[in-house]
């Protein structure tokens, strides 16, 4: 069977999933492989369960009409996804950075959905199944859609490109995360970089925050862009923080245009570039700056992603979903410089690092003793190999009984760290 014969099985069924404990009457079923699993083992509970068709690599179900039969179902998913992207016209702006990718993809899915049919990635589904997931779930009724590329190594951007192939894309940044995987900050970037080279190879456009120089390098081969910044300098959209206590307000003007406030639901600094990447998105597709201050004012962040807690009398900045030495650095410093008299630091290691781990974990803690703290609490990771004379724990369900034990009151609270530390247990 070819992609093309098996795209008319998904017209007729166009809903796709590779989890059996998520199957829905009619989905067709894709038998992905994994180190623990191996998905042909459960393609004929799928179908038992409702499933219209199951992929597989492997021969099962007994001659099973049902029963799709591929070299390899991961590859099959993904050409799939890529004869479905062939079918549109209309603008796909791809995603990625090392920190604000999913809060910038959340504001642009917004902002665009206000005015257009928008499609986007759902939650995290953002790697080498995600993406073409993404993409399969994009209706014929489309108008724009926004899909988020995560990467840890190089050529991984690149990949993805092939399929979903952008007409539009943003780089949030390239800064210190999954060093291990790129080798090193350079190798990030060059890894980041395989987005613009896409565009630039398509004729594609760019949206990049002047502010930072190093993007400029990474775009050489783009020849169209969109600049935002918060300089003045160059850019389409220009703006700047009002007030950062704890939500984000910030002053926005579009074109050298008339400025307009937008007090957005988001905490932390670090956010302004995302917020101004949403705004020169919806300006180049010219939704109208009403629709683009009402979506970015009604987005409340969720996920453990900069989100304000209130619970008693305390503020708790949840920020819990990732952590890396820029973002972490971000978090801490915008944390210092709010108006409160008792703050506590709950963080969690930072994975992914490599050779770089013990490095990157003394610089927090070089940055955490710039600061007056009434408790600072770290938790796992390669914060157990450095004396720091803090406050320490193994995992976050001992951090959790050391906080249920304090009785916090009219405190403020940053809780971060990479996901394995799963630190929002801390709140449970």
């Amino acid at each position: 069977m070819t992609i093309s014969e098996l795209y008319q099985y998904y017209l007729r069924h166009p809903s796709v999933q590779t989890d059996t404990r998520k199957i829905k009457q009619g989905d067709i079923f894709f038998a992905l492989k994994g180190p623990s699993f191996n998905g042909n083992h459960f393609a004929k509970q799928a179908l038992e369960m409702g499933a219209s068709y199951a992929v597989v690599d492997e021969k099962v179900g007994d001659g099973d009409p049902r029963v799709l039969l591929f070299d390899d179902v991961l590859t099959t998913l993904q050409l799939l996804a890529k004869h479905h992207r062939e079918q549109f016209r209309i603008p796909f702006i791809g995603i990625t950075g090392s920190n604000g990718k999913t809060t910038s993809k959340e504001l642009i899915y917004a902002v665009l959905s206000s005015h257009y049919k928008t499609y986007t990635t759902q939650g995290n589904l953002n790697n080498h199944i995600g993406v073409p997931l993404t993409l399969l779930a994009v209706k014929q009724d489309a108008e724009m859609a926004v899909i988020e590329m995560g990467a840890n190594h190089q050529k991984e951007i690149e990949g993805y490109c092939v399929y979903a192939q952008p007409t539009h894309g943003v780089i949030t940044n390239a800064g210190k995360a999954h060093l291990e995987g790129f080798g090193g900050e350079e190798g990030v970037r060059k890894g980041k970089a395989e987005l613009y080279n896409y565009l630039g190879e398509h004729n594609g456009i760019a949206f990049i925050f002047d502010d930072y120089e190093y993007l400029w390098e990474m775009a050489k081969h783009v020849q169209t862009f969109v600049p935002y910044s918060t300089t003045g300098r160059n850019g389409v959209v220009q703006g700047h923080i009002v007030s950062n206590e704890p939500f984000l307000t910030i002053s926005v003007s579009i074109k050298q245009g008339e400025a307009f406030t937008i007090q957005t639901k988001l905490v932390g600094d670090y956010n302004l570039p995302n917020v101004l990447c949403a705004v020169a998105v919806g300006d180049f597709f010219l939704v109208p700056q009403e629709k683009i201050k009402q979506a970015v004012e009604n987005y409340t962040p969720s996920n453990s992603r900069s989100q304000l807690v209130q619970k008693d009398s305390n503020s708790i900045i949840l920020d819990a979903y990732n952590a890396n030495p820029t973002s972490m650095k971000a978090a801490i410093e915008n944390f210092a410089h709010l108006k409160a008299e008792k703050k506590v630091l709950m963080l969690g290691g930072m994975m992914e690092l490599g050779d770089e781990s013990i490095e990157e974990h003394k610089n927090i803690i070089a940055l955490i003793k710039k600061y007056k703290w009434q408790d600072v609490v770290l938790v796992g990771g390669d914060f157990q190999k450095i004396d720091h004379g803090f406050i320490f724990f193994a995992d976050s369900l001992q951090a959790r009984e050391w906080y249920a034990n304090q009785h916090f009151s009219n405190t403020h609270i940053l809780i971060k760290g990479s996901r394995s530390m799963k630190m929002e247990r801390i709140l449970d």
